[in-house]
């Protein structure tokens, strides 16, 4: 969702499911849905953004991944704050090109740790890259950080 600014007229950063994450609004992703944990988001794989072999860079495609698995846990969750990522495993089956489609899932929601997986698919509708992660909920993690402080 893009604002303006009722003031100037001037358009401000794209809103990304209730979230300001400038990062995304740079890239240009574009959020489509999100609710009961699952979460969609677009992309189109832009020049200044690919590898040497002229293809989405790995990076900005694990941001989209991790992103959507993060969006799709807060949709299930009352943790405002969001959460942290502990680990995430990512699989590059096929060069993204063009237009790329995420959807993020979460797979189990716990007491302090999720579970989620994304899949990234190219304009033909097949897959490009997968990823699973599991995360920490912030206010789990401010709890312990407190406690060693």
């Amino acid at each position: 969702m893009t604002t303006f600014d009722p003031n100037t007229q001037k358009q401000l950063r794209t809103t990304f499911f209730g979230l300001d994450i400038p990062f995304l609004d740079h890239l240009g992703v574009v959020p489509e849905s999100a609710e009961n944990g699952k979460v969609r988001i677009s992309y189109v794989v832009k020049p200044e953004h690919t590898n040497s072999f002229h293809v989405a860079q790995g990076g900005v495609i694990m941001t989209l991944l991790d992103f959507a698995m993060g969006a799709a846990a807060r949709t299930a969750s009352n943790h405002q704050l969001g959460a942290i990522t502990i680990d995430m495993t990512t699989s590059f089956l096929r060069p993204s090109l063009g237009k790329i489609v995420v959807e993020g899932t979460l797979l189990k929601a716990g007491k302090s740790i999720n579970y989620c997986e994304a899949v990234a698919f190219n304009e033909a509708g097949e897959i490009t890259a997968k990823a699973s992660r599991s995360e920490e909920h912030t206010s789990e993690l401010q709890s312990r950080l407190h406690l060693v402080c």
